[in-house]
């Protein structure tokens, strides 16, 4: 598709931010990117193909509504992506809800000023569906997160209320723009960027002896490339709306450790310890108690239960078809090792 469509995209230096502007850039799209500081500390978007021609990166501060304004001018649709991913911080409040909730409002509030905006594409989370498994239900769209708080689970509490927010600016505002939300699972893949994102460090501490052993955990994981399709889709498809739950496939930690010891990378210190019975439930429930707050609270809410989504709105308005999550595990180890998150062993 070769078009002269703005789109801006905000975070663009992020993890599923990145894949979504060279994805766009590929389409021919026209990409104007908010980042934290000066272009220049980004070498790895601008040296994209179609970077130079079509892409511009504008710094944006996410607590200042007016500084999106330059930005989404002249766009057609803004992707928002912006929002911190942390799971321990010291102030959950100034680390992870401030930012969430009123970056999200200060997006919202600059695109009600241009008149161009058509849509709004929200990165929310899985965290806005439930924050804890439930081994008797399949998690829709039509769930919503209602028991996290600033003490339980506080990353889970700001995207809800960052979605919660963007929902009811729709409600109450009535713009002139509409709303869709992409609610990616674990996200999975190659990096663009330099960092490592969370989902791949979880992998990476796996793979280190981080775990004790294997546990009783399951999780939703999504490609990076097909989370970046599914908000470009989202944005080009008239008929999308509403929530899209992101999830490709669910694996617990046994497959995910048999995966990685089968492969080229089985000689990394794995996991060997089984510790996915009652008693290793037990024993690791105990021992959270010991870990900081927020991953104690993590694997007291996770372990021993499972989780499932109900994925088919995604794959029918939108058409995805998802790329095999074990596929996608392996490329992220590949891409850890060469960005040196992760030692090679030969």
């Amino acid at each position: 598709m070769i078009t002269e469509t703005t789109v801006c995209v905000t975070g663009a230096s992020g993890f599923i931010a990145s894949h979504i502007v060279n994805q766009l850039l590929a389409e021919g799209y026209r990409v104007r990117g908010t980042v934290r500081k000066s272009p220049e500390n980004y070498p790895y978007l601008l040296q994209l193909p179609g970077a130079s021609e079509r892409l511009e990166l504008v710094e944006a501060d996410l607590l200042r509504s007016e500084s999106f304004l330059p930005a989404f001018r002249e766009c057609a649709c803004v992707i928002h992506t912006a929002s911190p991913y942390v799971i321990n911080v010291k102030d959950p409040e100034k680390d992870l809800v401030k930012p969430a909730l009123e970056g999200t409002a200060a997006v919202m509030e600059a695109a009600g000023k241009t008149c161009t905006i058509k849509r709004i594409v929200l990165t929310s989370s899985v965290a806005a569906i439930t924050d804890q498994p439930d081994s008797s239900k399949v998690f829709t769209e039509s769930d919503w997160n209602t028991r996290s708080s600033l003490q339980r689970h506080p990353y889970h509490f700001s995207k809800t209320l960052a979605e919660r927010a963007a929902w009811d600016y729709i409600e109450r505002k009535k713009p002139h723009f509409d709303l869709v939300t992409i609610n990616p699972a674990m996200v999975t893949g190659p990096s663009i960027g330099p960092a490592i994102n969370t989902t791949n460090a979880m992998i990476r501490d796996i793979m280190n002896s981080v775990y004790p052993g294997i546990l009783d955990m399951n999780w939703g994981f999504v490609d990076v490339r097909d989370t970046a399709k599914a908000h470009i889709l989202a944005m080009e498809k008239n008929s999308a709306c509403g929530r899209y739950l992101c999830s490709a496939e669910v694996m617990d930690m046994r497959e995910l450790v048999e995966l990685l010891s089968l492969s080229e990378y089985g000689n990394y210190p794995l996991p060997k310890r089984d510790l996915s019975g009652r008693f290793g439930t037990v024993l690791m429930t105990a021992l959270s108690w010991t870990l900081p707050r927020d991953t104690g609270t993590y694997i007291r809410t996770h372990i021993g239960r499972s989780i499932r989504y109900g994925c088919s709105k995604i794959e029918q308005d939108l058409g995805i078809d998802f790329r095999p999550v074990r596929e996608s595990i392996l490329e992220a180890v590949a891409d850890m090792i060469s960005k040196g998150h992760l030692d090679r062993r030969d």
